[in-house]
């Protein structure tokens, strides 16, 4: 089973590419905290790179910059490539199924943070203020008086 769940911050504005057949696809690095310190006393990090593919990168593309929060749910990948002193590469990368924004919109200081719209929070929509709000009806009394005679269910017609 290859299956890898990271969350961490974005350590560079994501890179955005299209393939030859026109399919995006995004790349970043995020810096994800050990659970531990080291001998002085301090976290670190690790870096980590991200490959995203086709709508959910150009999501990533518009909604997240350096510094925005994210939880990934993917898998490992390994490839390799001759670089051009004829030597062979290898590149270890997480390849990201479900990319999860979790900075509420403009927490860090731009508007890369938040959730894209197609998966909101609460955070993504203004409260009116009182002033704004619409005019309320006051049905504290009975707010099913206007609608007629009473409706009267028992259990024995319920079809279960």
């Amino acid at each position: 089973m290859n299956k890898v769940f990271l969350i961490g911050r974005l350590t560079r504005d994501p890179e955005l590419r299209y393939t030859s057949s026109n399919i995006p696809t995004a790349s970043f690095s995020i810096a994800v905290n050990r659970n531990f310190t080291n001998q002085n006393g301090e976290r670190e990090a690790d870096f980590i790179n991200i490959v995203v593919w086709r709508k959910q990168a150009e999501n990533i593309k518009n909604y997240l910059t350096k510094g925005s929060q994210v939880a990934i749910d993917g898998r490992i990948q390994t490839r390799t490539y001759d670089a051009q002193d004829g030597s062979k590469r290898y590149v270890t990368e997480v390849v990201a199924d479900n990319v999860q924004f979790l900075d509420s919109k403009g927490s860090n200081g731009n508007m890369g943070g938040g959730q894209s719209m197609s998966n909101p929070t609460p955070y993504d929509f203004e409260q009116p203020s009182p002033a704004s709000a619409p005019n309320t009806t006051d049905v504290s009394s009975d707010p099913f008086a206007d609608f007629g005679s009473s409706i009267e269910i028992s259990d024995d017609e319920l079809p279960f």
